[in-house]
């Protein structure tokens, strides 16, 4: 029973972190499918599905390419600090928008490194992520003095915390960001699963 209990464990382990991501993806296709597709249905009456999806996805990619003209970008900045003006709108549109910037992999300067933080007198640490060395565009005069911005990941979770700490108090570590991310989010299980796997291996 036992042997039986392993071998099903190890099929589930393996099998969901699959079905979830398909599930993503196909929840995300469908979203965006009945974004024009249900508007679509309504003008022509032999509507193929999947269309809505292939035409946000166009409408992505010009918006994309108008962007990269310099008028249009001018166009949108102005219209975009407009926006930001509006108190609601700014609550839920800065931080969506700096959110998709971590996505993009020419925003990743912005990310400085991944460092452990020493965690009071009792000799715990942490992982976290630089992801701000000067403070100079914030009214904190003094109190940002020999400090930067770590980001902590939570473990289990899509959260985190971000803290100001002194430069004496962190020590980087060669590591890249989604190797750190990854652990700090499975909470190092990933680690020691490596681990062991390797220990198996071996012996």
């Amino acid at each position: 029973m036992s042997q039986f209990s392993k071998i099903f464990f190890r099929g589930l382990i393996t099998l969901l972190p699959i079905a979830v991501t398909i599930y993503i993806i196909y929840s995300a296709v469908v979203i965006l499918e009945n974004l024009l597709g249900s508007l679509l249905r309504q003008i022509f009456p032999h509507y193929i599905p999947g269309i809505g999806f292939l035409l946000i996805l166009v409408l992505i990619f010009i918006f994309g390419l108008m962007l990269n003209n310099l008028l249009t970008a001018k166009l949108f900045l102005a219209i975009e600090n407009k926006l930001v003006q509006v108190p609601f709108i700014k609550a839920i549109y800065s931080p969506l928008r700096d959110l998709m910037n971590l996505f993009n992999k020419s925003n990743s300067q912005n990310m400085k490194g991944v460092v452990i933080v020493k965690m009071g007198p009792l000799g715990a640490m942490a992982l976290g992520i630089i992801t701000r060395e000067n403070f100079k565009d914030l009214p904190l005069n003094d109190l940002s003095k020999d400090k930067v911005a770590v980001y902590f990941p939570l473990s289990y979770g899509l959260g985190g915390m971000t803290f100001m700490i002194p430069r004496d108090m962190i020590t980087p570590i060669d590591m890249p960001l989604e190797r750190a991310m990854s652990l700090a989010i499975t909470g190092w299980v990933k680690a020691d699963e490596m681990d062991n796997s390797k220990k198996t291996e071996n012996g």
